[in-house]
C-alpha cells in the first residue's frame, strides 16, 4: 500500500511540473506575448533610461510554440527556455548569453530586472509590463 501511495505521488508530481501551460487563443495572457518586444523603461537604475541604453535598447522575443524566448541586452543576446502561463513568468532558470564586455550598467540591470520579474500584463497588444508583485518593473513595446 506505501508503494502504490509513493508511486501516485511520484506521478502526480511529473505529470504536474509542466515548464508551459497552453494560453488561450484570443483570452490574451501567452497568446499575445509572442513576438519581438523593445524595452523603453527600467526600474530601479539611479541613471536615467537612454543613459543605461545610448546605442540600443534591449530586446526579446518570445517563440510560443517552440517554449523559447531569445533577445538582446543592448550588448550580448541571451537565450533560454520560456517558462510561463496566461500571467507567470519566470526567468530564473539558467539561460544561455553572450559574454562580450560590455559598457555600463545597462546588461547587469536588465538581467537583474529580467530575473525579478514573476508576472506579466499586456495591454492593446502594444505593452508588455513585467512586474514583481504589483509593481512594473520593465515595460516593453511590441516591434
Amino acid at each position: 500500500m506505501k508503494r502504490l501511495v509513493l508511486l501516485t505521488v511520484i506521478i502526480s508530481s511529473l505529470t504536474a511540473c509542466t515548464t508551459m501551460k497552453p494560453g488561450s487563443i484570443g483570452n490574451g495572457g501567452l497568446s499575445q506575448l509572442g513576438g519581438t518586444w523593445e524595452l523603453n523603461y527600467i526600474s530601479g537604475p539611479r541613471i536615467a533610461f537612454n543613459g543605461l541604453y545610448p546605442g540600443k535598447k534591449p530586446t526579446i522575443k518570445f517563440d510560443i510554440a517552440e517554449k523559447r524566448f531569445s533577445g538582446n541586452t543592448s550588448c550580448n543576446s541571451f537565450s533560454g527556455q520560456l517558462i510561463a502561463d496566461d500571467i507567470g513568468i519566470n526567468f530564473t532558470k539558467p539561460f544561455m548569453m553572450t559574454k562580450m564586455a560590455c559598457p555600463g550598467e545597462g546588461e547587469t540591470t536588465f538581467v537583474e530586472m529580467l530575473k525579478k520579474a514573476s508576472t506579466y500584463s499586456i495591454s492593446n497588444d502594444t505593452t508588455l509590463n513585467f512586474m514583481m508583485g504589483d509593481i512594473a518593473i520593465m515595460r516593453f513595446s511590441k516591434k
